[in-house]
């Protein structure tokens, strides 16, 4: 398997001191995710959690929903022309009852933010695809205060990014604010794939009592995760789209942007969020 980094020369000018001296990169290499032997996409990834981001994209896809479902994900040995394994390939197995997408045509990639579809179908594709209702019964209820903390529970645990400064990271969250898993990738869209998948091998979907936090803003695409994975609650340190808002305001997913120390701003699914009673201001007009 490729490593997560690699080391590369550089000239460094600091304050108008130059000299030369190696950096440490985060590694990117292309991943091609086969589907019981057939060739179904590829993505730009840094390398690890491979098994894991290839079972959390075909659950984002709506193939995958149950530990069941998956047979097994292999490295495809021979993958290039010489017969050598890049560990860039692999291939997807699944049961014999998994109803599978139609690859004979090119994938309908309605999860991409340039797949230029209207917003109403790609609101439509994730209604008709989840699996997963959000159904956090009782239901979840965060305090202001405890969002506060997870960006900084979250950046201590960015092992990669402290050697690189150029990765995105996921993490999932308990209601009580203990931290689950983080993945870090080049994508913060493959390492939302990277927890999800890891929940589906070891059955743990749905995640209906798990906070999901991103680096970054909050895309359609990564709402559309959390929607397929069942998590009630999305949170990113940066705006989300328009789109991801509809999505949440539709499916009942509670989506938090600019969470910012005790900064935030919640576009949907505020029942879920408590705040001090000293805080509440009136509204604005």
């Amino acid at each position: 398997m490729g490593r997560v980094t690699e080391r590369r020369k550089v000239l460094r000018v600091r304050d108008g001191a130059v000299s030369h001296r190696p950096d440490t990169l985060v590694a990117e290499e292309p991943l091609e995710i086969r589907l019981n032997g057939k060739p179904l996409a590829i993505t730009m990834r840094t390398p690890g959690d491979d098994f894991g981001l290839a079972a959390g994209f075909l659950v984002s896809e709506g193939v995958l929903a149950r530990t069941e479902d998956l047979l097994n994900i292999v490295y495809c040995a021979g993958a290039t022309a010489d017969g050598s394994n890049t560990y860039n390939v692999v291939d997807v197995r699944t049961a014999p009852d998994v109803v599978l997408p139609d690859i004979t045509l090119e994938r309908n990639v309605y999860t991409t933010s340039s797949c230029g579809l209207c917003g109403k179908a790609s609101l439509d594709a994730v209604r008709t695809t989840a699996r997963w209702p959000i159904a956090d019964t009782p239901p979840l209820r965060l305090g202001t205060d405890l969002l506060a903390l997870l960006p900084d529970r979250l950046r201590e645990a960015q092992r990669v990014f402290d050697r690189t400064g150029g990765l995105h990271a996921a993490a999932l969250f308990s209601e009580e604010g203990e931290l689950l898993d983080v993945r870090e990738d080049v994508g913060r869209h493959n390492a939302v794939d990277k927890l999800v998948g890891r929940a589906l091998r070891e059955g743990r979907l749905p995640l209906s009592r798990a906070v999901l936090l991103v680096s970054g803003r909050a895309s359609f695409e990564l709402a559309q995760k959390a929607v397929m994975a069942g998590i009630p609650v999305l949170a990113a340190v940066s705006a989300p789209s328009s789109l991801a808002v509809d999505l949440a305001a539709e499916t009942g997913l509670t989506l938090v942007g600019f969470l910012r120390g005790s900064s935030m701003n919640v576009y949907a699914g505020e029942e879920r969020i408590t705040v001090p009673a000293t805080a509440v201001a009136p509204a604005q007009g």
